[in-house]
């Protein structure tokens, strides 16, 4: 197999733009003050965990309740859409836990950091993409996310308010273009 790395950069940059932990930088700070700090390699690899799991087992999954990835892709392609138009709007459609109160399991690895939102686009990938490359792209946004995680004080004072505002809205157009697109590829399927 040649390995493309151009659809390695598509993958990583629609689930760092799904994941947004740069997004989540504000509601992480907020919980680590309340959870007395974020244990960073225990969320990470919880949230790799719960991906990979989606990875493998997902479609399995999907078959029992009597679906294909086609039509999954077209549904998560409709969530992957409203989470860029949140992201750019700066209005919240999906409705997050903020109660901090329980361990590093919920909230921070599911729901923030592996949510519906990326588990929906694991398996939307899947339907254009070849596993090797969704892998590859959640191992490089799991090194990124510990990153973050080990990193907050620093971000928070380097970016600013303003800074992650913009950096916010920028991943948001992006997801709206991916969106599009993995709707538009797999729509064409249900008029055969």
């Amino acid at each position: 197999m040649n390995f493309q790395f151009d659809q390695l950069i598509t993958v990583t940059f629609t689930l760092f733009a799904v994941i947004d932990v740069v997004g989540s930088i504000p509601l992480l700070i907020s919980l680590k003050e309340k959870m007395g700090g974020i244990k960073s390699i225990n969320a990470t690899l919880i949230s790799g965990a719960l991906m990979i799991a989606f990875l493998y087992v997902g479609k399995p999954f999907l078959k029992v309740l009597g679906l294909d990835i086609r039509s999954f892709a077209v549904g998560g392609s409709v969530v992957i859409f409203l989470l860029g138009l949140e992201m750019v709007l700066g209005h919240e459609i999906f409705k997050g836990d903020k109660n901090a109160k329980s361990s590093t399991m919920v909230p921070i690895a599911f729901p923030i950091i592996a949510g519906s939102g990326t588990l929906t686009t694991i398996m939307s990938l899947k339907a254009n993409f070849e596993e090797v490359y969704i892998l590859s792209g959640i191992v490089v946004n799991l090194l990124i996310v510990f990153i973050v995680l080990k990193s907050l004080n620093w971000i928070q004072r380097g970016l600013g308010e303003g800074g992650l505002l913009a950096v916010r809205k920028f991943f948001g157009v992006i997801l709206l273009a991916i969106a599009v697109k993995i709707f538009s590829s797999n729509i064409a399927a249900f008029g055969k």
